[in-house]
Formats: structure tokens, C-alpha cells, sequence
């Protein structure tokens, strides 16, 4: 079966297919639930093998669900959705719903060709306006890369997957996985290469090779293979984007080489940092700070400068300093090891009783608004709350199996979820019940129509049996109450089915033409006879009849005798 049109979790209906990628695709969808377009990201059923990426994915999605900022694509909710593969067995498929956002990828954008500098430094900024809001959260992104940036019709930039990369390579997911999943190593930090732990300095380094890109057109490294690309991230200086593009200017060119420093260090050091130097460069000014100097940790040969030009005269000094000498051997390494322990020690202490004694707070800051719980209140009540905290509300109305008509159901962003002030807090507003109709079961079988009353959300009630002329046994007469009637979900619906019988009348005494269209109309095999014993009147009446008043099988053949006038 295709993907679209597929109902996720019973509650979001997959559309259209608007993006593919090497471990998901990705599709428009609507939540039926509230009424909304989301996009629907579904990732391989490869790497929901693991259950501990599961756990992992899970969490992560969760944490970045958490975040609500204008620079990042919001992540609605993830889950797991088990399928039938191909082959017959079954599958799990990891799935997460987001903001649905219209726009360009920023990848397509740079296939165009270079990007104008001052566009490529806006567009940087909404990057690390993203990051800002993140790292203060604790989140790494792990995976800035064009295919993960969107720009919006209106020009917003827009950053999305957060969480996801650090599931897949804290999960046991295999190599080939985590490298499809993080992206291409073009976009790989020095220490990510290295399979070093990373931090919030490894998206600066991604988001320095993105505005390389962005300037040039084409990523600083390149080569045939990933691990070859990989290994220039290590090893080897980029280029200053103006030997590539003569329209950069120097100040720019500064600003990228400061970010592609191989060593953590010596790089920006947080997200604020990397953007004023931007504004100063965008403006034409170069910022105070040193180009960054050549990584010498990272590469595989040759020592720093300070070693390998006085590396003789170095040696020279330790070998013969006797002060050095003297002072090594009147104080033994061993006091210094017990030194550092005890030092340790002291410190962990002190580190224990402060947070023992640390007192929780619940203050937020005068720049953060936490979204209040109006679940129950009227719109105008919840409005009057939100306004209170300077934040500005909008109306949407939904239907709720549980929430009354008029009162709030939840909001969006969620109750709980720290925000800035002004920022717009949709309330869905509930409609009560939504009203369905009956679906008309005639004809089908009793099991067939229980199906369809639960599929449309009704609750199966008795099955009664009734007798018909011309109903098949254990086929749907009619329902109670009847079909198109509207009701709720979750209201009661009783059947009632043929038993295959008819029922016979008693047709002594009536007038053989009368007895024979009723029976007839019964679809029953109606055969007359004559009662030669029976003189009466002109009017012939049915002296008797084969079959007693009461139940006979449908279509069953019945004789009437009537008297002979």
C-alpha cells in the first residue's frame, strides 16, 4: 500500500509527498484531531530495529518539542506506526509531526548559485538566532546543514530536526545510518570527525561551512569519498571565500575562516558571538579578532611552531638547567599527585553541599512567559489571562468529545511551554460534539455492520432478530435509531437482522382473492384448491390453508382451499 492517505496513531492523515531524503520522507498532512496542516516526516523502518533508538528517538523529540521559537520548525509530536512490509512481516515506522512551513530549502536555493552577501548573512543570523534559543536550552542541533534550513515566502528562516541526530547516533544504530542521518561529511566538524563528543561550537563550525557555501556556491572541502572529506575537515585550512567569490569582502572572509577553526577553542565560543562579528563584517567593518591559525592538534604529523623551531635549544635547557634539577628532586611527584586529590575532593565536596542547600525557584525572567493552563475557561477568560501576561491571543474553533461548547480545550504552543513575550498563543475553542449520521446498513451482515457502526465511532449495541418476507437470514433490516439520523460519537446503535422466517397469517374465512394477494405479497408459492365439502356463499372463502398462522421459512409453497359457492 502507498503511504499517502494513511491514517498515523488514528489521528493524522498523510497527503502528499513533499520531500524525500536518504533515511525519510516527508509529507504534507492535517491532524484530525485539531483541524491543522502539519508535515509529517517518516523516517526508515530500518532504524526502528533498535530499541534503544526507539527510547532514544522518543526522548529527543520530546525535548525538542519543548522548544518554541519563530527561527525553528516546531515538532508537534512522534511516534511509532507498526506496517505490513512487503515481505509479508511486520514493520515499525518512526514518524514526527511538525510546523508545517511554506517555502524554499535553503540547499535550493544555493544550487542557483552564490548567494548575495548581505542575503547569506541575514540568512546566517536566523541560523544562529535558532542556535541562541537552543544551546540556552541544552539542545545541540548536531546536523546544520542547507537541506535542514528553510526560507519562508516572506523570507523568515526557519531551522528543523532538532533532537533527531542525537538520537541516532546515541542509539545503536549502524554506521551507515548515523552518516545518512547527520548528513553528508561536508558539514562535519573537525571533533565530529573525529568521533569526538560534541557541543554547541560543532553547529557554529556546520553553520560556518553552510555560509561558506551560501558565498561561494560549493561546500570548503571536497573529495571522492565522505572519509576523504572528512579528513580535510581534520587536517587541512579552507580558503578565504573571496578567492573563490572576488565580491566577498575581507571582513566577511575573516568572519567564515574565524568559524571554520579546527580547534573548538579557537572558533567562536557561542551563537551571540558569531552573529555580532557578522553584523560588524555586513557593515563593512572587520571585527577585532585574529584570523585563526592553523590547527596543529588535529593533524596526523608535524608538532606546533614552538617545538619544532626551538625543539634543540628546549632541550638543551631541561637537560642542563640544574635550578629545574634541584627543585624536581626536592619535591617528589607523589606529593603533587595527593595535592591534586586532595584539592578534588575539597572542591567535590563543596560542590555537594551547595547543591543540597541550593533552594529551587519558580521565578521566570521579566524576557520569558510561561503559557498558562486555560483548559475549561471561557475564550474570553483565557484571552483576559493571556493578555495579563503581554501575550497575544487567536481563536480557533475545534470539535471536543469532551471539552463543553465554548470552553477552551488547550492551546498552542502548550500549557507549560516557556515563551517571549507578544508571542501568539492560538487557543482552540471547543464546538462540543461533532454530529455524525447513521451509515445505512441494509443489506449488509450482521458482522459487516458492526464494523462499520465502530469505524465510524458508534458503540455496537443489541442485535435484535425480526422476521422478513424478503431479507436473507442474518442480514441488516434496519437500524435503531434509523439510518441518516445524526448522533454522537461514542452514542449507542442497535441492529436488527433477518431470522430467514416469514410470518403466515391466518386467511380462514376471507375471500380467495384476498388470501391470495396476501400470501403472495409475503413471496410466498401460493397454490389454490377447491373444498367440494364446503358450500357457502359467492364469495369463495378459504376453508383452509397447508400452512397454520405463525412462522415459515421465506418463499416456503402454501395451499388455501375455499368453498365452493
Amino acid at each position: 500500500m502507498t503511504d499517502e492517505n494513511r491514517l498515523l496513531a488514528g489521528r493524522y492523515r498523510l497527503g502528499e509527498l513533499i520531500g524525500r531524503g536518504g533515511m525519510s520522507n516527508v509529507y504534507s498532512g492535517r491532524d484530525e484531531r485539531l483541524g491543522r496542516q502539519v508535515a509529517i516526516k517518516l523516517l526508515k523502518s530500518s532504524l526502528a530495529g533498535d530499541p534503544v533508538f526507539r527510547t532514544r528517538f522518543r526522548q529527543e523529540a520530546q525535548a525538542a518539542s519543548r522548544m518554541a521559537h519563530p527561527t525553528i520548525v516546531r515538532v508537534f509530536d512522534a511516534g511509532e506506526e507498526r506496517v505490513i512490509e512487503p515481505g509479508g512481516f511486520e514493520g515499525i515506522v518512526p514518524f514526527i509531526v511538525m510546523e508545517f512551513v511554506e517555502g524554499t530549502l535553503l540547499k535550493d536555493l544555493i544550487k542557483k548559485g552564490p548567494v548575495d552577501s548581505a542575503e547569506a548573512i541575514r540568512i546566517t543570523e536566523g541560523i544562529l538566532t535558532a542556535l541562541e534559543y537552543s544551546h540556552r536550552a541544552g539542545v545541540v542541533h548536531r546536523d546544520i546543514k542547507p537541506g535542514n534550513v528553510m526560507v519562508t515566502h516572506g523570507g523568515q528562516v526557519k531551522v528543523m530536526d532538532f533532537g533527531i541526530a542525537r538520537a541516532i547516533s546515541d542509539s545503536s544504530a549502524t554506521v551507515a545510518q548515523t552518516t545518512a542521518i547527520l548528513g553528508t561529511a561536508q558539514y562535519f566538524s573537525p571533533e565530529q570527525a573525529r568521533g569526538e563528543s560534541v557541543d554547541a561550537r560543532t553547529d557554529l563550525y556546520s553553520t560556518g561551512v553552510v555560509l561558506f557555501e551560501m558565498l561561494t556556491g560549493q561546500p570548503p572541502f571536497k573529495g571522492e569519498t565522505p572519509v576523504a572529506v572528512a579528513y580535510q575537515h581534520v587536517s587541512e585550512m579552507p580558503v578565504a571565500p573571496s578567492s573563490i567569490n572576488p565580491t566577498v569582502s575581507p571582513a566577511i572572509d575573516q568572519v567564515v575562516l574565524h568559524a571554520l577553526a579546527k580547534d573548538r577553542f579557537a572558533r567562536f565560543q557561542n551563537a551571540v558571538e558569531f552573529r555580532t562579528d557578522l553584523e560588524i563584517a555586513g557593515a563593512g567593518k572587520i571585527p577585532s579578532k585574529r584570523l585563526p591559525a592553523d590547527d596543529f592538534q588535529s593533524s596526523l604529523f608535524g608538532a606546533p611552531p614552538s617545538l619544532a623551531q626551538g625543539s634543540e635549544s628546549a632541550l638543551t635547557q631541561l637537560a642542563g638547567d640544574d635550578e629545574y634539577a634541584v627543585r624536581t628532586q626536592s619535591r617528589p611527584p607523589v606529593v603533587w599527585i595527593w595535592a591534586g586529590i586532595i584539592s578534588v575532593a575539597v572542591i567535590l565536596v563543596a560542590i555537594v553541599f551547595w547543591v543540597l542547600t541550593l533552594q529551587p525557584t519558580n521565578t521566570l525572567p521579566s524576557t520569558s512567559r510561561e503559557v498558562p493552563n486555560v483548559t475549561g475557561q471561557t475564550f474570553e477568560a483565557a484571552d483576559a489571562t493571556l493578555q495579563q501576561l503581554n501575550l497575544v491571543t487567536a481563536r480557533r474553533d475545534v470539535y471536543s468529545d469532551t471539552i463543553p461548547a465554548g470552553q477552551a480545550v488547550d492551546t498552542d504552543p502548550v500549557a507549560g511551554t516557556i515563551v517571549s513575550p507578544d508571542t501568539v498563543i492560538t487557543v482552540h475553542v471547543s464546538q462540543g460534539r461533532q454530529a455524525i449520521a447513521i451509515p445505512n446498513l441494509q443489506g449488509k451482515s450482521a458482522a459487516d455492520a458492526a464494523a462499520a457502526l465502530s469505524a465510524a465511532k458508534f458503540t455496537v449495541g443489541q442485535t435484535n432478530k425480526e422476521n422478513s418476507a424478503d431479507v436473507p437470514v442474518d442480514v441488516v433490516i434496519r437500524t435503531d435509531p434509523a439510518a441518516a439520523t445524526n448522533a454522537y460519537a461514542g452514542d449507542t446503535v442497535n441492529i436488527v437482522v433477518s431470522t430467514g422466517l416469514v410470518t403466515v397469517p391466518d386467511v380462514s374465512g376471507q375471500p380467495i382473492d384476498v388470501a391470495r394477494t396476501t400470501l403472495t405479497n409475503l413471496l410466498l408459492d401460493v397454490k389454490v384448491d377447491t373444498d367440494p365439502g364446503c358450500k357457502t356463499a359467492a364469495s369463495n372463502p378459504v376453508s383452509s390453508q397447508s400452512i397454520a398462522a405463525g412462522d415459515a421459512a421465506q418463499k416456503s409453497t402454501i395451499t388455501i382451499r375455499y368453498c365452493v359457492g
